[in-house]
């Protein structure tokens, strides 16, 4: 039997579901919105019931908002729509597209909840001003603390644009780096295997492939592992291109394995690892994955070109520990926090990036 709940408590559990709804529809779309964010949107009616929910699936397609509304209307829901529930404010500005704080006006919406502000300073903003002078109510998720999970909820709205807040700071590319190392600390797997990880381990890296505009890897596992560094045990979004960027000469790759690379790459080089957010920035990627041996990642680590370290580390007992250090408040790698992610404050990384830490050998 359900447990009793107040009118209030009806309504946090109502927009608490919203939020997970565009949440997780804006999910699957990221690693394939650069160089926009993905945005989910859902739209409640005035019992709290979801009518739809949508996201932005590609820079210069419908934002969230639009297609949940076209959505509605294909659905002819459009009169009962009461509240909008989205992971980002809405825009106020014409881009390639109309302001979705106009879309949102035409409509009979009452409440617009709130996960994260417009962060990026080139455009004029206001998304949630523009509604709230309109006459409707705007609320924010950061504030409302008697929803359920709102924290997770929170981390994860601010995870979905932690590498776009970046890129619009810095000009630099999100930098996640994977480890993966055995009970002894070492990266080397068995002889005649690749890896030692688990299978949840193999589709996690997987779907962080996914998620990411760019590989990073170095010449070095180039030559010793000719990696594929491709999508293979999650579906891929469609005709998806990514960058490869390798720091080494060109010249020393094998010229087998970058034929078989640039069929399924954007391959590039570059000379110092110190270069390559910049770089991976002004060729449109936001989130870059680092798969890389320990001549890279000990240049990465000196000139601390990271952003959020995931290490994957074996029991000796069994199993593994994930573990998670970042530089920043939020991580894009919050949306992949149910799978077992432990996080930990910025101050205690040095637990996580061990100097003698061997090398990662990526599939």
């Amino acid at each position: 039997m359900t447990a009793f709940q107040t009118g209030q408590q009806r309504d946090d559990t109502a927009i608490a579901a919203g939020f997970r709804a565009a949440i997780d529809e804006a999910r699957r779309f990221v690693g394939a919105t650069a160089p926009n964010p993905p945005v989910g949107c859902a739209l409640l009616d005035r019992d709290g019931a979801i009518l739809t929910a949508a996201a932005h699936h590609k820079a210069g397609t419908f934002h969230a908002e639009a297609r949940a509304l076209a959505q509605c209307a294909e659905l002819g829901l459009t009169d009962r729509i009461h509240t909008a529930v989205v992971t980002l404010e809405p825009c106020n500005h014409t881009g390639r597209t109309p302001p979705c704080s106009e879309a949102l006006l035409v409509t009979p919406v009452k409440t617009v909840w709130v996960g994260c502000a417009d962060p990026n300073p080139r455009v004029a903003g206001g998304g949630g001003a523009r509604l709230t002078a309109a006459g409707r109510t705007v609320r924010w998720l950061s504030e409302a603390t008697t929803l359920p999970d709102q924290r997770a909820l929170l981390a994860e709205c601010r995870g979905l644009i932690a590498p776009f807040v970046y890129w619009a700071s810095s000009r630099k590319a999100w930098f996640t780096v994977k480890q993966a190392v055995d009970a002894g600390g070492s990266m080397i797997p068995p002889t005649g295997r690749t890896t030692f990880t688990s299978p949840a381990a193999l589709d996690l890296a997987h779907a962080l492939r996914r998620a990411t505009d760019a590989v990073v890897t170095g010449i070095g596992t180039v030559r010793a592992d000719l990696p594929g560094l491709d999508v293979r045990r999650v579906a891929d979004h469609v005709e998806r291109r990514r960058i490869l960027l390798v720091c080494g000469r060109r010249d020393n790759a094998p010229a087998a394995w970058l034929e078989q690379a640039e069929r399924r790459f954007d391959v590039r080089f570059c000379a110092a690892v110190e270069d390559a957010p910049a770089m991976l920035a002004e060729a449109g990627a936001l989130w870059a994955l680092v798969e890389a041996g320990p001549t890279l990642l000990a240049a990465m680590r000196a000139g601390d070109v990271w952003d959020d370290w995931l290490r994957i580390e074996q029991r000796a007992a069994g199993g593994e520990r994930l573990t998670v250090a970042s530089r920043h408040r939020d991580t894009p790698l919050a949306l992949f926090a149910d799978r077992g992610l432990d996080f930990v404050e910025p101050t205690k990384a040095d637990q996580i990036i061990k100097k003698e830490d061997a090398a990662c050998f990526p599939a």
